[in-house]
């Protein structure tokens, strides 16, 4: 004879009668959020775009073109990692880094791109949240969606980006693209060759 109370009802009441009930969260505070002018914000939306289109079509020299001279790229372990130098990293890579990498990728010897992997970005709420009048340097936020097919296997990455942008006479630069990736610890069958 079962010695498990009968539990009736969804679900989540079935999971907290067996092991309680979750601890309460505390609020998060509020997300920064500049107001900004809607054709600005237009403006941000389109380079954020533009550089999923650049990554898609596999255009390296174009998409290193975007960084600033110190620009680095930084994939965290967890998303609460608020330092890069020192620590475990998915990526963190400054231009050199990224140059090596997208010339290993494009040589006709990359056994990694025997066939090679095809993907697809998607970004969208993206937000503000910081502004410099002065400069037209601005901080960035927004969520992705990156689906990667090679050898009939399709891999899913999700999660948000952050973008230091800095204004140049040629629009904006990445000084630094944070990427927080939801299931960053998860495993891998093979590591990323490109960027998320």
């Amino acid at each position: 004879m079962s010695t498990q109370p009968k539990i009736q009802g969804s679900a989540t009441e079935w999971a907290e009668t067996l092991d309680g009930a979750p601890a309460a969260r505390k609020g998060a505070p509020p997300l920064p959020h500049a107001k900004v002018d809607p054709a600005l914000k237009m403006a941000i939306e389109e380079f954020l775009y533009r550089q999923a289109e650049i990554l898609d079509d596999k255009r390296w020299d174009e998409w290193l073109g975007l960084f600033t001279e110190d620009g680095t790229y930084w994939v965290p372990v967890t998303e609460d990692q608020t330092v890069a130098d020192g620590v475990p990293n998915i990526f963190y890579e400054d231009l050199d880094l990224m140059r090596v990498r997208a010339k290993r990728v494009s040589h006709p010897r990359a056994w990694s791109q025997k066939p090679p992997h095809r993907t697809s970005h998607v970004v969208s709420n993206v937000v503000v949240e910081k502004h410099d009048a002065k400069t037209g340097d601005l901080v960035v936020r927004s969520k992705f969606t990156m689906s990667e097919f090679r050898r009939d296997v399709t891999r899913h990455f999700a999660g948000k980006y952050r973008h230091e942008l800095k204004k140049t006479k040629d629009g904006w630069r990445i000084r630094q693209q944070r990427v927080d990736l939801v299931n960053g610890e998860g495993p891998w069958e093979y590591v990323l060759q490109t960027w998320v």
